[in-house]
């Protein structure tokens, strides 16, 4: 009899040989298809090094199994603390390669942090590099359950000494070895994300491997992503959005060109054109520079055809500044949470006719919005925004309490779906605009101010960089409007000039009624504004 299981239609084709027999997809496989398709295939550049998908398969495996043979098991949490780099790309596929979860952590976070982070999540290994050992020899040597821990570059600090099971990294991969037998399913958890952790202690948000997969299969999806495709990535692989582009670009089968950061625009820009980037992934901060620059029509990006961004919806002036940079490119408006990675997509012939809001639920995902009262809002009503299906987290490591009022008992029984904490509206033909968070609205004047509302009208005031509100404390109002501006080079307002533009814009109740200008706004580790620090 036989008994092959036939893998969903959107699974690659399983290769053969005994790991791969009658098992469910698990995230992982996708670095063992794109090997086994086309091992020459270039996958990865990293400082304009070239790595196959065969090369980066064999280290991911070599890495696993050197884990396992350091008593890495099932379900146990392996932290990478680094930077993008080759290192963090084959770590992350052998952690998973070793049926144990990952979490990466942004190698900005100071040692209080995280030694937080690996006391939190039990750390058994750390993997991290030599250059940012004056962080980790303040957390790793204090941690409670650490046994491995995994360097890599000059390992000739006499500090490390103090490191449990040291090992460099170029020793996990030096000898050939196949991965440890698969032992997890796909409803394991495959990374622990934590959040930024802007109020109260950062939370480890659970993913499995079907979350994963089932978002980036529907990513992909929408994004039309191709095996030709060539992925700018300098957004960190801490942060979730970065993480998806190295997944995404394996999962098809792209290349992915890594870079550490858009600290040097011209450099990227002209490493875009050496390697004829298809698919350039950004946030507001890096659009903001790229509004900046001069030299733009100087570099040739006709390569280039999908552009897209997260968290909200793109600013007007940055739609027609990506348009006209990249003309032939399709634009991606989207949004999303770390706890189900993406909710929303405006698909790129919408940008025009309805360029404020983030779109429609992405494939495999249904979304709704209640009142306070748990009932369901029809159009141009504002409410929380409540997301189900498969991409939905399996809640927030050993928080029990933050899990349950985020997950809550959805309409077919025993499910559970996502309470975002999120204002939003849909509009008639069902596109969603977000609002604002619900812990972050303004009270001023007995009316609800959301801050992101006041923050788009700025932003599309010509001559505006960026644009941060926030609600202070005010005798007669309750709460005050206040606005943090950061001009463009060369721009000169008045707070005057800032509210009379306001003034033409927003309700009377929503102009500032303080403005202030700052160089630059306080920004967490991935890039987002961090209101915490503003006052």
């Amino acid at each position: 009899m036989d008994t092959t299981v036939t893998p969903p239609p959107w699974v690659w084709p399983m290769p053969s040989g005994p790991m791969f027999q009658n098992a469910v997809p698990m995230l992982h496989d996708f670095l063992a298809q794109a090997a086994a398709r086309d091992p020459e295939k270039i996958g990865l550049v990293y400082k304009k090094a070239r790595f196959s998908y065969g090369d980066l398969n064999e280290r991911a495996n070599r890495f696993a199994a050197t884990l396992a043979g350091a008593g890495i098991e099932r379900g146990d949490r392996v932290v990478i603390f680094g930077d993008n780099t080759v290192e963090t790309y084959v770590a992350f596929w052998g952690v998973l390669k070793a049926n144990a979860i990952v979490s990466i952590v942004n190698p900005l976070t100071k040692s209080d942090k995280l030694l937080y982070l690996l006391n939190d999540c039990r750390a058994k290994a750390l993997v991290t590099d030599s250059h940012i050992a004056s962080v980790f020899m303040g957390a790793a040597p204090q941690s409670k359950h650490l046994q491995l821990t995994i360097v890599s570059g000059d390992l000739s600090n006499p500090e490390f000494s103090k490191l449990k099971g040291l090992m460099a990294f170029d020793s996990t991969i030096a000898t050939s070895a196949p991965p440890p037998k698969r032992r997890a399913i796909d409803i394991d958890l495959a990374a622990i994300i934590y959040t930024s952790g802007s109020t109260g202690d950062p939370k480890g948000v659970m993913l499995t491997h079907r979350n994963m997969i089932t978002a980036t299969n529907s990513i992909a999806s929408y994004i039309e992503l191709g095996n030709d495709e060539v992925i700018m990535n300098v957004l960190p692989l801490a942060f979730d959005y970065g993480l998806y582009q190295m997944i995404m670009a394996v999962r098809v089968g792209a290349r992915l060109i890594l870079e550490r950061s858009f600290a040097y625009p011209a450099q990227i820009l002209n490493l875009m054109v050496e390697e004829g980037v298809t698919g350039f992934p950004g946030v507001p901060t890096i659009f903001a520079i790229l509004a900046e620059l001069k030299s733009l029509k100087s570099y040739d990006l006709s390569k280039i055809r999908y552009v897209s961004n997260t968290a909200a919806a793109l600013p007007v002036k940055h739609i027609t500044m990506l348009r006209d940079l990249f003309p032939t490119a399709r634009i991606y408006s989207m949004y999303g949470l770390t706890e189900c990675k993406r909710c929303t997509f405006l698909p790129p012939a919408d940008i025009d006719r309805k360029p404020t809001s983030v779109g429609m639920a992405i494939p495999d995902t249904e979304l709704w919005l209640v009142d306070e009262n748990d009932k369901r809002l029809g159009p141009n009503e504002v409410g929380q925004l409540v997301i189900r299906g498969a991409t939905v987290m399996s809640g927030y490591w050993e928080k029990p309490e933050e899990t349950a009022k985020k997950l809550r008992p959805g309409p077919l029984p025993g499910e559970r779906v996502l309470y975002t904490g999120d204002l939003c509206r849909l509009d008639d033909e069902g596109y969603l605009y977000f609002v604002g968070r619900m812990d972050d609205i303004i009270k001023s004047r007995g009316e609800k101010v959301a801050p992101k509302e006041v923050e788009a009208a700025i932003m599309n005031i010509v001559g505006v960089k960026e644009a941060a509100v926030i609600g202070v404390d005010d005798d007669v109002l309750g709460q005050a409007v206040k606005a943090f501006v950061v001009c463009e080079a060369g721009v000169a307002f008045s707070d005057k000039d800032i509210i009379r533009e306001c003034q033409k814009r927003l309700e009377n109740f929503m102009v500032p009624k303080f403005v202030q200008f700052v160089d630059e706004l306080p920004k967490t580790n991935t890039g987002k504004i961090k209101k915490t620090g503003l006052s």
